[in-house]
């Protein structure tokens, strides 16, 4: 593409605390919808103070300090409203809703239309200054890209026009190719995993994913029926989430030293990409005892999908937007909220008989993001924009 190509592409500013180098489902999908969005628009994003460094090739990025929030805020709104007088975009974007109002206000000071891609606790944070001043912003978004089938209903549910919701599944990396065997065996002799049946759980060790509750409730009965099964922890408390979890590692621990369980339980916290690859491969069913909590839903559930496009199943539970990802007998199971019974009878299900790695792989090619890119670029196409006026 020409330099007058790139030019009469539409304008977008985004706005996002969510990038990296913070970690997390919500940093790795703002990236990618950046870069994604790149290939079809000029863009700019304001973000948060380090994610410069890791920015998308083909955008600009302008930081705010991450905290405190209200000083993250006032910056990076001030940031927006400068870009969008000097620069004249078509659209101003919000990576969540915590930046909706500051892309509400800085499209209406502007002229430009409104978007923002909402998560499941985007509407339903139990915060009163939040759902009296955040919430109500949505319904007066221009267009609101929702992460699944669950999180469409809250947006319904709190006056969001249908006419202006559009569903959009976060994406995922597809590898090009599996694991080399000498990196599997490195990788299982470098935490003892040698002969073990592996269950991998990845995520934040928040209250909603679960984890000591599973080690309570789940893990006793499937060391009982497997001895050799061994559970692998990736992650840790988070550090900079507006709602920083309540268990950590030393939580679980002690739990699992009160169910007897101790001994099949390894924590290797944060690790890298390549390793969190071999990780994927290496391990034969992926857990995601996600809890039930009506005013804190999983949005969508990011990491089965990941594990998926590496082969690797998941049993989880059935509730917030893990419906969507997960498909049943293809790329896992899903048994009833928090029945736990239920749980274990489809990890051992999957210790013995998992799908075929192309079963599971062939469905998890529609989220490629390459794929979300194109869905997020329609759904702000729609909108009316002012390209042309400033080609």
């Amino acid at each position: 593409m020409n330099q007058q190509q790139a030019q009469k592409r539409p304008k977008v500013i985004l706005i996002t605390r969510n990038l990296p180098p913070l970690v997390g489902g919500m940093e790795r999908l703002n990236w990618h919808m950046a870069d994604e969005l790149s290939r079809y628009t000029q863009i700019k994003v304001v973000g948060p103070k380090g994610a410069a460094a890791l920015k998308p090739e083909q955008t600009t990025l302008s930081e705010a300090p991450l905290k405190p929030l209200p000083l993250f805020i006032l910056v990076a709104f001030c940031k927006a409203l400068w870009l969008a007088w000097r620069w004249k975009p078509s659209v101003i974007m919000a990576g969540s809703g915590l930046t909706a109002p500051l892309a509400w206000l800085t499209s209406k000071l502007s002229g430009a239309k409104s978007a923002v891609y909402l998560h499941g606790l985007d509407i339903t944070a139990p915060s009163r200054i939040y759902q009296k001043l955040w919430t109500p912003t949505f319904k007066k978004m221009d267009s609101v890209i929702v992460n699944s089938t669950p999180t469409r209903q809250l947006a319904l549910t709190v006056g969001v026009p249908e006419k202006k919701v559009h569903l959009v599944h976060p994406g995922v990396n597809l590898p090009k190719a599996p694991q080399s065997a000498e990196s599997l065996i490195a990788f299982k002799k470098r935490y003892g995993l040698e002969g073990k049946k592996i269950l991998l759980s990845v995520g934040r060790l928040t209250t909603r994913k679960g984890l000591r509750e599973f080690v309570e409730h789940s893990l006793p009965g499937i060391v009982r029926a497997a001895p050799n099964a061994m559970l692998l922890v990736v992650g840790e408390t988070p550090k900079n989430s507006l709602r920083p979890g309540t268990q950590t590692a030393s939580d679980i621990m002690a739990q699992a030293r009160k169910s007897g369980v101790a001994s099949h339980i390894k924590f290797l916290g944060r690790i890298t990409e390549k390793q969190l690859v071999t990780a994927y491969e290496a391990c034969d069913a992926h857990v995601f005892p996600v809890l039930h909590i009506p005013d804190d839903p999983e949005g969508f559930g990011m990491v089965a999908i990941e594990a998926a496009a590496h082969g690797l199943p998941t049993a989880a539970f059935a509730t917030g937007g893990v419906i969507d990802a997960v498909s049943i007998g293809r790329s896992g199971y899903l048994a009833e909220k928090n029945n736990y019974a239920e749980l274990n009878q489809y990890i051992l299900q999957l210790l013995q008989h998992r799908p075929p790695n192309d079963i599971i792989q062939e469905f998890v090619k529609i989220f490629a993001w390459q794929n979300f890119g194109i869905k997020v670029y329609n759904a702000l196409e729609r909108l009316d924009t002012r390209a042309d006026r400033d080609s």
